[in-house]
């Protein structure tokens, strides 16, 4: 039996204070000033229910849960819904092109 694709990446928005964390900022050494900060992540959820849940405290990234303003669709939504493996193989690929790209990115 076949398996549902019902696993999505997403990239949240975070705010410009986040680089006011020390380990983001470590993490981070290529940050062009200006380029957004994001989260990228990957959930069996909908994208819109994690984000709720990061925000509410619930399974949260502390990132997210101080300075998640949004989710870009724009950066995800022609991956989704995938395979578990895909999933986590997407996660990282995103997170790398946009390091690359000058962003400030945290994955879990």
């Amino acid at each position: 039996m076949a398996r549902r694709k019902h696993h999505n990446v997403y990239v949240i928005e975070l705010s410009k204070e986040v680089l006011n964390e020390g380990k983001f900022k470590k993490c981070n050494p290529r940050y062009v000033t200006g380029k957004p900060c994001v989260y990228v992540g990957m959930t069996g959820l909908d994208p819109d229910v994690r984000f709720d849940k990061h925000k509410a405290g619930i399974q949260s990234n502390r990132y997210v849960c101080l300075y998640g303003l949004r989710l870009l669709p724009d950066l995800y939504e022609g991956f989704n819904p995938m395979g578990y493996g895909e999933a986590c193989d997407t996660e990282i690929e995103i997170g790398i092109d946009l390091r690359s790209a000058g962003f400030g990115v945290w994955q879990a």
